[in-house]
């Protein structure tokens, strides 16, 4: 296993846990009610220190109206010191090498599941992480592992979990098959909790060839708003949309026989993803190189998950001020604030798979167009889950 590497939280303007005028935050980087008194008391010590010198020498009386400039003053440098207190994730969010993330809100917490970030050959489990504040990660490894999958041997890419009927279940890809006469593809693990341990479902693929020239990779599972569970997928440049059966054993035709349909937009690469929001369907995916800086993010808008996809444009790039090669995501809702948690490859890194799991601001327009991604070190602001 890779070592971290030191991947610790970076934060623009300085880490918020530095101590601040002889102050230490609580260990979850907020101020406790006895802190700020402290604190208060410190910065009134000093106000009455900076006013008091002047006014002994001149031996001015200080009125009432003075006075309350005074505690006016006091108030809003005890107000800018709060201010300064706004704790922030930064960025990467994650420690160590992963990339592909897929974010949820389950059973209280929100919950990341990345690609476990290696030479293919090492990429035999899946780590999973939990927060109740987008601050503070709790690493829940190997959820699943190739130990348990016996038609599965390395390369695990790409999860995709969603909660249905007691379950919660787990697309991967595995092996990185080439062509169809190779074992491997896109599999279904399942488990009773969002930290696993995650059992094989299947004994099989439940996507083992290409259809349509896609290579069974890079998957993300939706619920349509009717209730059905459709997979999006896809690697070499091709992406398929299929409709899942009840029980996520294989999949309903569609009326016209078929079973894989095509819906591939305009410089479409990998890593599909579907966001269903204000009735419209947001279909992004990655495209670039994802070993090179051009790694990116684009979106097409569509009145049905089948399409037609129009490509918009692209979402989400490097910023070469702050890392490279930003792309593969997923997007994440907190009552009214919307993030995108995607892979990056920090500054100075070589190494293809040296990529990190980052987090920031998604905005919409009044027309509900995606904003260009503004890519950070500090991240987003703590948001407590409710």
């Amino acid at each position: 296993m890779l070592p971290d590497r030191g991947l610790g939280r970076q934060h623009d303007g300085g880490d918020v846990r530095k101590r601040q005028r002889g102050f230490e935050p609580a260990p979850d980087g907020l101020c406790d009610a006895g802190a700020r008194g402290q604190l208060a008391m410190r910065e009134a010590a000093r106000m009455r220190c900076l006013v008091a010198g002047p006014l002994a020498r001149t031996s001015v009386v200080v009125h009432r109206s003075q006075s309350l400039a005074l505690a006016a003053l006091l108030s809003l440098t005890l107000g800018s010191v709060g201010a300064a207190q706004v704790v922030r994730s930064g960025n990467p969010i994650l420690q160590g090498w992963y990339a592909d993330p897929e974010a949820h809100v389950f059973e209280g917490r929100y919950w990341i599941y990345p690609t476990y970030s290696a030479p293919y050959d090492r990429q035999v489990f899946m780590d999973a992480f939990s927060s109740t504040d987008l601050i503070t990660w709790t690493k829940h490894s190997r959820i699943i592992d190739t130990s348990g999958v016996r038609w599965a041997r390395r390369a695990l890419w790409a999860p995709s979990i969603v909660f249905k009927d007691g379950w919660y279940y787990l697309f991967f890809g595995a092996n990185d098959i080439q062509s169809n006469q190779e074992p491997g593809g896109i599999g279904v693990a399942r488990s009773r909790r969002p930290e696993g341990p995650f059992v094989d479902y299947l004994g099989k693929p439940l996507i083992d060839a290409f259809h349509n020239g896609a290579q069974p990779i890079d998957q993300n599972v939706f619920r349509d708003r009717d209730g059905s569970y459709y997979i999006v997928y896809g690697g070499w440049r091709h992406c398929n949309i299929a409709k899942l059966n009840d029980d996520f054993s294989g999949f309903v035709p569609f009326p016209d026989g078929s079973v894989f349909k095509e819906i591939t937009p305009n410089g479409y690469v990998e890593g599909a993803y579907m966001l269903l929001k204000d009735d419209k369907y947001y279909f992004m995916w990655s495209e670039g190189g994802w070993t090179g800086p051009d790694y990116a993010v684009a979106y097409a808008i569509g009145a049905t998950p089948f399409g037609p996809f129009e490509r918009v444009g692209k979402i989400l790039q490097q910023d070469s001020t702050v890392a490279t090669g930003a792309g593969h995501h997923s997007v994440l809702q907190a009552r009214d604030k919307w993030y995108i948690v995607y892979h990056r490859r920090p500054l100075g890194e070589t190494d293809r798979n040296h990529r990190v799991v980052s987090i920031d601001e998604l905005r919409f327009d009044a027309r509900g167009f995606i904003q260009p991604v503004v890519i950070t070190r500090a991240g987003v602001e703590r948001n407590p889950i409710r």
